[in-house]
């Protein structure tokens, strides 16, 4: 199927408020169109093959990344969004390569150690503007990314950047009119984030015996229901690690399909509502049902409690972010050590290392702390 083939499908199987790649309003770089692949696929196949997206597989999720073999990364956690994004996709006619190309991207700009990196350079550079991962993304995917010697940046269309700035000023690219809500996609892309994680969350939180699967089915209700649900289904098994991992999994069939029903009945009120009436709207056309976004709610607030504050999982995080401290200040003393590439796109050189140091992996933290002269907290 070539891509007007895929346009065509587009234009007659997606919903009305979707994003069509056929009207996308194009790239920064004009380039001649691909004979097979549409825009939002040329812009998912771009992203795959940065170098970005490949140092993603060395970066803090949850736990410190050379703590364990078995826990999430950075781009586990992206692959596993891209899943949950291409089957709510699907099943609610929106734009499926747009949602996985921003389902790729929406992490790019995470740097090392997590959420603790992130506060930690986000204080480093309070009189620089700040940082946040959401921004580097774009400026990744916008400027430091380089395929090729015309533009910079990776080139991506209009769309897919927008959706990348979460938390900001929605605007109309056609009349400059601010916006209630972004695209469709990006709304879908956000809730399959915070499903991914709160799933892949309790998985890991069982495994690493920081989460207790026991305790937790009297103290939060969605957890007592997937047990109860893998329990009707799978009877010959009352307790344990199976059916612990089933009951996880149960939760995250339970909440797409929560996304899936809810959203479908909003969609099918808005039918024949263009993209940009969708986004500028009373409501969100892509949500969970109210239930059981009280019980999402419940349940992010239970990991926070049990989870991502628990010391054992904070020391490694700690220890490393100090290595992190460490090294920023060590670069802006030693600011050969900056490549070069850095100092072209970057107005100081504060923020010529914030560039550095954000796109480093866990590990190569560690390396070049030694390269610096620092002594590693590990």
């Amino acid at each position: 199927m070539d891509r007007i083939q895929k346009e065509e499908n587009e234009s007659r199987l997606l919903h009305s408020a979707a994003s069509h790649s056929a009207t996308s309003a194009g790239r920064a770089f004009t380039e001649q169109t691909d004979p097979w692949r549409t825009r939002y696929e040329r812009d998912r196949d771009r992203i795959i093959h940065c170098s970005a997206f490949r140092r993603l597989m060395y970066k803090t999720q949850v736990f410190v990344n050379h703590v364990g073999d078995n826990q999430r990364t950075r781009l586990t956690h992206s692959l596993e969004v891209t899943q949950v994004s291409r089957s709510l996709a699907n099943a609610l006619d929106l734009n499926e390569s747009l949602c996985e190309s921003i389902a790729l991207a929406h992490d790019l700009g995470h740097p090392p150690f997590g959420h603790s990196g992130e506060v930690l350079l986000n204080e480093k550079m309070k009189d620089h503007g700040g940082f946040a991962h959401n921004r580097q993304s774009l400026r990744i995917v916008d400027i430091l990314e380089r395929r090729s010697p015309e533009y910079r940046g990776l080139n991506l269309t209009e769309e897919t950047k927008n959706c990348l700035k979460k938390h900001e000023e929605v605007i109309d690219s056609t009349t400059g009119n601010k916006l209630r809500f972004p695209l469709l996609e990006a709304q879908l892309v956000d809730l399959a984030d915070s499903t991914a994680y709160h799933y892949h969350d309790i998985d890991d939180g069982i495994r690493e015996k920081i989460l207790d699967p026991v305790k937790m089915e009297n103290e939060l209700e969605i957890w007592a229901l997937a047990i109860e649900e893998s329990r009707k289904r799978h009877s010959n098994q009352s307790d344990g690690i199976l059916l612990w991992r089933r009951a996880t999994n149960e939760i995250l069939g339970m909440t797409i399909a929560d996304v899936r029903a809810e959203s479908h009945t909003r969609l099918t009120a808005a039918q024949g509502m263009t993209t940009v009436e969708a986004q500028a709207g009373e409501h969100r056309l892509i949500g969970h049902s109210p239930k059981f976004k009280s019980l999402v709610a419940e349940m992010h607030k239970y990991l926070y409690e049990n989870m991502y504050f628990n010391e054992e999982i904070n020391w490694q995080v700690r220890r490393s972010t100090e290595l992190l401290d460490k090294v920023f200040d060590e670069v802006l003393v030693q600011p050969e050590h900056i490549p070069d590439r850095f100092l072209d796109t970057a107005d100081s050189t504060m923020h010529a290392a914030c560039d550095f140091v954000s796109g480093m992996t866990d590990r190569y933290v560690g390396s070049i702390a030694r390269t610096l002269g620092i002594l590693p907290a590990y």
